[in-house]
């Protein structure tokens, strides 16, 4: 009678413990927050609607589903935006063919790079322009992304001009299918780079493993 005892409040209290913290392989970066239930509400990608180099309309339901990796850069760039783009097809080769993962590549400079301009320089990159995506839009809108949604500068455009406004960053920053930040790499650091190809397989592994529980 002991024994069936003990076995039936080792299987309650199995039942009525919560299961154990999900593994993460990468961090979520940026503000949380608690919820009166005790969830966590973990810093989110915002909605957006920009234009690619095919002339598409691209919005946060595009990638619905999808890991990406962003970056900001203009075609005319003379300085960083080559050696970025030279170390994004490195990522872009990564992830040919794997339906889970895109890269979107935002300019800063919409007013000069228009949608055959971004075309012509998808193609210097042999870039499959259903993974990787060159966007244009509205300046106002692109700049709130990088600040708001992927935290990629600290300043802010209140008081200034829009038309005034530069953003000029090598960072990459990839971003997991729950539209959360899971990192942060120099695009111009072949090193960095190299981590960012390893958290690739780290977040597919990590969602992985998530999808058997």
């Amino acid at each position: 009678m002991r024994v069936l005892f003990f076995a039936f409040v080792v299987v309650l209290f199995a039942a009525c413990t919560p299961n154990k913290k999900e593994v993460r392989y990468l961090p979520i970066y940026g503000d949380k927050e608690l919820t009166t239930r005790g969830d966590t509400l973990f810093h989110s990608v915002k909605p957006f609607k920009f234009v690619n180099q095919l002339g598409d309309t691209i919005t946060d339901k595009s990638v619905e589903g999808t890991n990406y990796v962003v970056e900001y850069f203009f075609t005319t760039c003379k300085s960083i935006c080559p050696i970025m783009n030279k170390n994004m097809m490195k990522v872009s080769d990564k992830i040919k063919g794997d339906k889970g993962f895109k890269i979107l590549s935002h300019t800063v400079k919409p007013e000069e790079d228009s949608v055959p301009a971004l075309m012509e320089y998808a193609k210097r990159h042999n870039a499959d322009n259903t993974q990787w995506y060159f966007l244009t839009g509205d300046k106002r809108a692109l700049y709130d992304m990088a600040r708001e949604s992927y935290l990629l500068s600290t300043d802010t455009t209140i008081t200034q001009k829009i038309e005034d406004d530069f953003i000029h960053t090598q960072m990459f920053v990839l971003v997991d299918k729950f539209h959360h930040i899971r990192g942060y790499y120099d695009g111009t650091s072949d090193t960095e780079i190299a981590t960012l190809i390893n958290d690739i397989d780290k977040l597919k592994k990590e969602q992985a493993e998530t999808d058997k529980k």
